[in-house]
Formats: C-alpha cells, structure tokens, sequence
C-alpha cells in the first residue's frame, strides 16, 4: 500500500502544499522562500530517502516565523498521515551525525506522543538571514504534528551552520529508520495497546 499524503494549510499567513512519499528516493522540490531554510529541508529530505514536494507563500515581510513553523507543521501532518497510525513500522529510529567539528544526536519514537527534547546552542543568532531560534521552532512543530517524541542534541559543535544542518539530517536518518516497514509487527502498531 502507498504511503503518501497530500496536505493543504491556508490561513493568513501562509499558504502551504506538502506532498509526501514515505517510501521515496530523496527526491525533493522546495520552495519556501527562505534559502537556508530551503537547504535545510532539501538535506532533510535527501537523507531521509523520502520524495518530498514543499510550496510555502509566507508573510516573509514581517519575519520568517511563520513561514518556518507553518512548514512544519504541514510536514508533520503530512508524515502522520501517510503513515496510517504507525501501523508495521518499526517505531523507533536514532542516529549519529557529525559534520567536521560537529556532532548531534536524534533519537524518536513515533508513539502518538508528540513530545520534544531540544538541547541545541548556536555561536550565532544567525544562519545567513535566518535566526537560528527558528530551527527549535521547526523541531517543536514537526513533532507535535507528526506524533514523535523527538530527542535531539549537539553534543558538540561551534559552528552554527553545521549544527543546524547535523540536526536537520539526525532527525531524518532517525525518522527513515522508524518509518521502514517491520515485517515482525505483522501489520499492526508496534504497541502493547494495540494501537498507537
């Protein structure tokens, strides 16, 4: 059975198109206006080996936050969707990843608990035009939305660039191990409950 969603989000400041294949081979095509932002997903994408389609129109004259956190939360909606009540996945995916003098750390669940540990600090309020806090914003909305549990941590690192980056692709090796089908769970939610 396909695993794709299509999902639409239209409200006052943005307007959002995300269309998901789970099982994809990285393919992506980005547009949210926001360069770094775009790199950050594409890489996302990529890693995550999904194929991925994003058109945001934000209100990108006031600020980028709600273009950033918007686009999350669509994404979110999008995986939680395709992905049918987490049935036959293996549910819980990690991962290492450094980049030169960076380390950073995912570690998820996809329980139907959305929850967020984000222990992140950047050398600078700036990645190009981005302020880096934006970056916990995408984390938080993407995890609510998606029903992860998301831990995600730098270890180690100075330079903001590759911290930002090494978080974007911790989390989607961790999500494309957690997403992959487990032929153990014979089709079921990988839950004592039954369901997650």
């Amino acid at each position: 059975m396909a695993r794709t969603a299509t999902v639409e989000r239209n409200t006052k400041e943005t307007q959002i198109r995300v269309v998901l294949d789970v099982d994809g081979t990285g393919v992506s095509k980005v547009s949210t206006g926001i360069g770094f932002y775009d790199h950050m997903l594409e890489s996302f994408i990529r890693h995550g080996g999904f194929d991925i389609e994003i058109e945001t129109r934000g209100d990108l004259h006031i600020d980028m936050h709600h273009t950033v956190e918007d686009t999350a939360i669509v994404l979110g909606q999008a995986f939680k969707q395709a992905l049918d009540g987490f049935k036959g996945v293996r549910r819980f995916g990690h991962a290492y990843i450094p980049m030169d003098e960076t380390l950073t750390r995912c570690a998820l669940d996809l329980s139907n608990r959305p929850y967020l540990i984000h222990t992140v600090d950047y050398a600078t309020p700036k990645v190009g035009d981005m302020d880096t806090e934006l970056f916990k914003e995408f984390h938080h909305a993407f995890a609510m939305n998606a029903g992860a549990c998301v831990h995600l941590e730098t270890l180690y690192g100075k330079n903001s660039h590759h911290i930002a980056e090494s978080g974007f692709k911790a989390l989607a090796r961790a999500l494309r191990q957690a997403v992959e089908i487990d032929p153990k769970t014979g089709g079921q939610a990988p839950s004592t409950k039954g369901v997650l």
